[in-house]
C-alpha cells in the first residue's frame, strides 16, 4: 500500500514561553496561573470544552481533602465560587462555560481546543515543540516553548519524549507500603461512564437498547448501591477496565461501560421497585472518565508512609486529605465492595520533586500523573487536588521563566519564592505561613471594631487554635496609616467564603425540588477602599458592589499617608470574617 501525502493541510504555529497539554482542572490551573504571572501560554486539549473529568462530557465530582476549614483555595476555588453566582440550578452548559471563559478569555494564553497533541521535537533531554492535530481546522498545531507541562492524565508527552514512568502497583516491599499487593503488576483502576436521571410529574417509560446487559435481581449489583434520589450518588462503580491497558483498551471498554450503564439503568426502572416511576434517563457518558494509567517518575516518588506521616516536606507546594481510595482493579466485576478507602490525613504535603521528570529536562506533570506510587496516588488523583498541584506548576513556570531555570532548577534556587507566590495566590500550604509586605508589617493598624491584627500574621484561613481574622459588620472598618507617604500599587484581601461549606455544587441527580446553590452567606458582597490624600482628607479609590471571590488584588496607583478597606454589605450573613489586609508600595 503506497501511502498518499497530505496535501493542503495547514500548519500554524506558535511561540510562547510555556506550553501545557491537556486542559482538564490540572492543566487549566497551570495554565491560568502561569499566565497571571506574565507570562506567554499555549494550552493544547483534546475535548471541545477544558474540565477533563469535571466537564460536562464526564460529570466526576471536584472532591479533595476532607476536615474542617480544608478546603482547597485558589484558582479551583475561583472557580467554584463563579459557579455558584453565575450557576445556581447546577446547568452543566453553564458550568462548561464557566471553565472555558477561564482560559479562553485571560490575556496570555492560547488556547488550542479540539486538539490532540501526537509528536515533539527534542534536543537532547529537552522538549523543542510539540505538534497536535486540531480536528476541527483540520490544522497541524505546533507550539514552541522553553517549558512544557503534561497535564493530559495519560501522560501522552511520556511516550513521545521517553521519559521515565511508572504503570499499575509496585510491590509491597518496593516502598514497605502494607496497603501494596505482594508482588508488582500492571493492574490500576479502572474508568467510569456516569449516569444522571431526572424525576417529572408524571410515569415514565424505559426501553433499554437491545445490546444492554440486564441485572433482574438486586443481588446482581451487590455493594453498590443505587439509590439514584440520594445526592451522594453518581454511579461511579460503573467502573472496568483496571485489569487490561487504561489506554489501549479504551474503546473497547467504553462499549462495556455503555452494556453496563444502560443495563443498570434498565435494572432500576423495570426490575423491582426502586420509586423510580416518574423518573426519566437525564444523560449518560460516552467519554470514559480515568483514574490511573501512567505515572511520571520525578526526583520524588511520594508514598503511602509519607501520605500517612503527613508529607512534611520542605518543599511542599500543594496538600491532599482525601483518604486512599484504592478502586480495586476489576471494578464492576469484583464481588466484593468496589473501593476500600485507606485512612489519610487531612491534610498532607505533596512535594514540588513530584512534579517534574527526572529525566526529561523542561517537563513538569500535574494531575493524576505525577511522581506517586500507586498507594499514594489512590489519594492524590481527586481533582480538587489536581488543581493545586497545576497551580504550583504554573507559578513554578513562570519563575523559571523569568529565571531561566529548569523545573529542578526552581527546587535548587526557588523553593521558597514559589511558596510564598502560591500563598500569595490564597494556595494554602500546611505548616507555612505566608509573607506580609514590609509595608504592612511596619503600619499602624487600626479598626472601628475588634482586634484587626489577625490580618498580618498571614494565615488566610482558620489554623489550630491561632486567631486569624477580623470579624466586622457592615459599616466597619479597617485602616492602615503609614509614616511617610506611600504610593500604593496593590491591595490584598482574602473574605471567608466558608471552606466548610456543602461541597460539590454539581448536581449527580435531578429531584422537582432541587438544591440551589448561592454565593456563601459568608463572603462580603460590597467594600470600598478609601486613601488619605496629602490635605488630610479620605477619597474612596475603589468600590465593589457584587463580590463573588474570596481572593481579592486589587491594583492601585495612589499617594496616600493611610488607605482603608470599608465593610459595605455581605450575601447573607450579619457579621463577616476577612483573613488578610495586604498593602503592597514604597515610600515617596
Amino acid at each position: 500500500m503506497t501511502e498518499i501525502p497530505a496535501k493542503g493541510l495547514r500548519t500554524q504555529t506558535h511561540a510562547v514561553d510555556f506550553c501545557v497539554v491537556g486542559g482538564g482542572l490540572a492543566g487549566m490551573s497551570a495554565a491560568i496561573a502561569a499566565a497571571r504571572h506574565g507570562i506567554r501560554v499555549a494550552l493544547m486539549h483534546d475535548r471541545p470544552m477544558p474540565g477533563g473529568n469535571a466537564s460536562s462530557e464526564i460529570r466526576m465530582w471536584i472532591c479533595g481533602a476532607h476536615g474542617k476549614n480544608n478546603l482547597e483555595t485558589g484558582i479551583v476555588e475561583e472557580i467554584q465560587l463563579a459557579n455558584r453566582y453565575r450557576n445556581s440550578t447546577g446547568n452543566w452548559s453553564v458550568w462548561d462555560s464557566i471553565l472555558y471563559e477561564k482560559v479562553r478569555f485571560e490575556p496570555n494564553i492560547t488556547l488550542l481546543l479540539n486538539c490532540s497533541c501526537n509528536a515533539v521535537k527534542m534536543a537532547g533531554a529537552r522538549i523543542g515543540a510539540v505538534k497536535g492535530w486540531q480536528f476541527t481546522t483540520q490544522t497541524w498545531q505546533v507550539v514552541k516553548a522553553r517549558l512544557f507541562a503534561d497535564c493530559s492524565g495519560d501522560s501522552i508527552l511520556a511516550p513521545l519524549t521517553g521519559a521515565e514512568i511508572r504503570w499499575g502497583r509496585e510491590a509491597r516491599d518496593e516502598f514497605k507500603e502494607d496497603i501494596a499487593p505482594p508482588v508488582t503488576d500492571r493492574k490500576t483502576m479502572g474508568m467510569s461512564c456516569l449516569i444522571q436521571a431526572r424525576e417529572t410529574d408524571r410515569p415514565q417509560h424505559f426501553v433499554p437498547p437491545a445490546w444492554a446487559y440486564r441485572y433482574a435481581r438486586d443481588d446482581a449489583l451487590p455493594h453498590r448501591g443505587h439509590d439514584f434520589r440520594n445526592s451522594s450518588t453518581n454511579f461511579w462503580w460503573i467502573e472496568v477496565g483496571g485489569e487490561q491497558d487504561a489506554i489501549q483498551d479504551t474503546e473497547q471498554l467504553r462499549d462495556e461501560l455503555l452494556k453496563i450503564a444502560f443495563g443498570v439503568w434498565d435494572h432500576i426502572k423495570n426490575q423491582g421497585d426502586h420509586g423510580a416511576q416518574n423518573w426519566a434517563l437525564e444523560w449518560l457518558g460516552f467519554l470514559p472518565g480515568k483514574r490511573e494509567s501512567r505515572r511520571y517518575v520525578g526526583d520524588h516518588i511520594l508514598t503511602q508512609n509519607e501520605v500517612r506521616a503527613g508529607g512534611r516536606f520542605d518543599d511542599l507546594v500543594a496538600y491532599g486529605g482525601w483518604p486512599m481510595d484504592d478502586h480495586h482493579p476489576a471494578g464492576f466485576y469484583h464481588p466484593g465492595k468496589p473501593t476500600t478507602f485507606h485512612p489519610a490525613p487531612s491534610p498532607f504535603g505533596i512535594p514540588y520533586r513530584a512534579l517534574y521528570s527526572r529525566n526529561i529536562s523542561n517537563l513538569w506533570c500535574a494531575g493524576r500523573n505525577i511522581s506517586v506510587t500507586h498507594a499514594a496516588m489512590s489519594s492524590t488523583r481527586v481533582m480538587a487536588t489536581c488543581a493545586t498541584l497545576g497551580q504550583a506548576v504554573g507559578n513554578a513556570a513562570a519563575i523559571a521563566a523569568r529565571d531561566g531555570l529548569t523545573p529542578r532548577g526552581v527546587y535548587e534556587q526557588r523553593i521558597h519564592e514559589l511558596q510564598q507566590s502560591l500563598m500569595d495566590d490564597d494556595c494554602y500550604l500546611p505548616g507555612h505561613r505566608r509573607e506580609v509586605s514590609e509595608l504592612t508589617r511596619n503600619a499602624r493598624l487600626d479598626a472601628s471594631a475588634g482586634d484587626p491584627e489577625p490580618l498580618r500574621n498571614g494565615r488566610d484561613r482558620p489554623v489550630d487554635d491561632e486567631e486569624t481574622s477580623w470579624t466586622a459588620a457592615p459599616g466597619d472598618w479597617v485602616a492602615y496609616t503609614f509614616d511617610q507617604p506611600v504610593r500604593l500599587r496593590r491591595l490584598r484581601l482574602v473574605f471567608d467564603s466558608d471552606l466548610n461549606r456543602q461541597v460539590p455544587a454539581m448536581p449527580c441527580s435531578y429531584p422537582l425540588l432541587q438544591v440551589i446553590h448561592a454565593v456563601p452567606p459568608t463572603l462580603v458582597k460590597g467594600f470600598h477602599i478609601d486613601v488619605v490624600r496629602q490635605d488630610g482628607t479620605w477619597e474612596t479609590v475603589f468600590t465593589e458592589t457584587c463580590n463573588i471571590q474570596r481572593l481579592r488584588q486589587i491594583p492601585l496607583d495612589a499617594v496616600a499617608h493611610a488607605c482603608r478597606c470599608v465593610v459595605d454589605t455581605a450575601w447573607g450573613n450579619d457579621k463577616v470574617r476577612l483573613f488578610a489586609f495586604d498593602a503592597s508600595g514604597a515610600a515617596v
